[in-house]
Formats: structure tokens, C-alpha cells, sequence
């Protein structure tokens, strides 16, 4: 089917963004993701053109699911390089500022797009025909989204409204990300206890942080007044291991369409077997 293949493609290259994060300087990091992002949006838009869609249904499925995953990604590193070149090089609290105030700056187009936004929220579809099928184009839209009268053969009048939102997601989590680093960069930290130094966590990354908000949400640990901050940092303690921006991980984990707790359910899965197993 097309759209495995349009996966696949996604998976790649979110391998390769993921190779990205030992980059520790977040201009060049933000300049190779936006060079592999274009390139893969680009192939993208070349196989759709090259064998279009077999039923509406699998349009709007592409437009909605599909493209925004993609341009989101270009979206976010394009943001993430204006926003990091411009941050301000002084004390801890005029970088806290500027952060800020580009947290504002991106939650107001959420605020412009009010009700597209709740539509899109909510996983509505009733208007999904009008939104994600191409040659729909509205001109009462933001100036932001004129792309779809320029390419109407790979755009529909809101699969990039969709994809702003995802991006500006990503984008205020890794800004409140770097304002708790700059909140706490004085904070001490404390090394795990010698007896667990050759205990490592052997899954994905994204697995501990989806384990982490799970615990956290139950209320598993301290009743759930812990914040996510303290649980992550003592797992990369206990684990020995660097989980990064796990806010940005968190918002992707969000935005699976299917399995969105993928590991959670494997922990299920393992433990019921084990279960069986026993009971043979």
C-alpha cells in the first residue's frame, strides 16, 4: 500500500534526526535538519505526484496524517534556527525572557486559529473532505497558508495548519525545556548509588519517557506530586543515561496515530506471557 511506503520514508528519516541529537550545537543541528527535512519532504511530494491517491479516503487520510508529520519537521527547525540565533547571550534571566516571550509568540497562533484548532483537537472529521482534499483552497485563510494556491498538487488548504500546530508543540516544549535548564542550572546534582552502577536501561530512549509520564500520571510515585523534571532526572541517574529533550520526545509520542503507547502495551503483552507461562 502507498501509505507503508510514505512510512517508511517518515521512519528514515526520523532515524536520521535522531542522529542529530549528539549535535550539541543547536544552529547546526537546526541547519542539518532543515537540509533533510526539504530533502525528504521533496521525495515525498514526487512519489504522490508520481501515483496520486486510488480514493478520497486515502487523500485526506495523507494530507491529514501523512504530510503534516513531515512539514512539521521542517516547520520546527526552520522556528528552532530563527529562535536560537536571536536568543540573547546575558544572564539566566534575559534568556528566560526571550524564551518566553516566544512561547507567546507561538500560542497565539493557536489562538488565530481557534476553531480549526479545537476541530483538529477533538479528531474530528466531518469536515475533513473540505479540509484535506486538494483544489479546496480558502481564501479567507491566514497569509501563512497562500502555499496551497502555489502548489495544489501537493497541498490542500489545511494539512499545513496542521502541521503548524504540531510544529509549535514541539517548539514550546523545547523552549520550557530550556527555561527549566536555565531555572535549575545551579541545582546539584547527586550520583546514583554505587551498588546500581552497572544497571543501564537497554530499551529506546522513548520508551523510559513514555514509562516515566505513565508513573507520573497514575500517581505511582509520591502520589503524583513529583514533577516530571524530578522523575527524569532520576531515572538518567539510576539508568546512566541522557534522556534530552524529553519534552519535545513527549509531544511525538502525542502524535502517534497508532500505538501511542507502544511500549506500555509490550510491558503488557511480556508480563502475561510470563504469566502463562508460569501457569503451565
Amino acid at each position: 500500500m502507498a501509505f507503508t511506503r510514505y512510512q517508511r520514508m517518515l521512519k528514515a528519516l526520523e532515524d536520521q534526526l535522531s542522529l542529530l541529537e549528539v549535535e550539541k550545537d543547536i544552529l547546526i543541528h537546526s541547519e542539518r535538519g532543515i537540509k533533510l527535512t526539504c530533502q525528504a519532504l521533496k521525495t515525498i511530494r514526487k512519489e504522490v505526484l508520481a501515483h496520486n491517491f486510488e480514493s478520497q479516503e486515502e487523500e485526506i487520510h495523507f494530507f491529514k496524517e501523512i504530510k503534516p508529520q513531515l512539514y512539521s519537521k521542517v516547520i520546527y527547525y526552520v522556528k528552532l534556527f530563527h529562535i536560537e540565533s536571536r536568543r540573547p547571550r546575558g544572564s539566566n534571566p534575559s534568556q528566560i525572557t526571550y524564551l518566553n516571550h516566544q512561547i507567546d509568540g507561538l500560542q497565539l497562533f493557536f489562538e488565530e486559529n481557534l476553531e480549526f484548532y479545537h476541530y483538529y483537537r477533538r479528531n474530528s472529521c466531518a469536515l475533513d473532505r473540505q479540509y484535506f482534499t486538494r483544489g479546496n483552497a480558502d481564501l479567507k485563510l491566514h497569509l501563512d497558508n497562500f502555499h496551497s494556491f502555489i502548489d495544489e498538487s501537493f497541498s490542500t488548504s489545511h494539512d499545513s495548519i496542521v502541521a503548524t500546530i504540531i510544529a509549535h508543540d514541539m517548539l514550546i516544549a523545547y523552549l520550557k525545556s530550556e527555561i527549566n535548564k536555565l531555572e535549575n542550572q545551579n541545582g546539584s546534582e547527586r550520583g546514583a548509588p554505587s551498588s546500581f552502577a552497572n544497571i543501564f536501561w537497554t530499551a529506546n530512549k522513548v520508551d523510559l519517557i513514555e514509562l516515566i509520564y505513565a508513573l507520573n500520571d497514575n500517581g505511582a510515585i509520591n502520589h503524583g506530586r513529583v514533577s516530571i523534571r524530578e522523575l527524569t532526572s532520576l531515572f538518567e541517574q539510576l539508568f546512566h543515561i541522557d534522556l534530552g529533550n524529553f519534552y519535545h520526545v513527549f509531544t511525538e509520542i502525542r502524535a502517534r496515530k497508532n500505538g501511542r503507547s507502544k511500549f506500555l502495551d509490550a510491558l503488557k503483552i511480556a508480563l502475561l506471557r510470563r504469566m502463562d507461562e508460569a501457569d503451565k
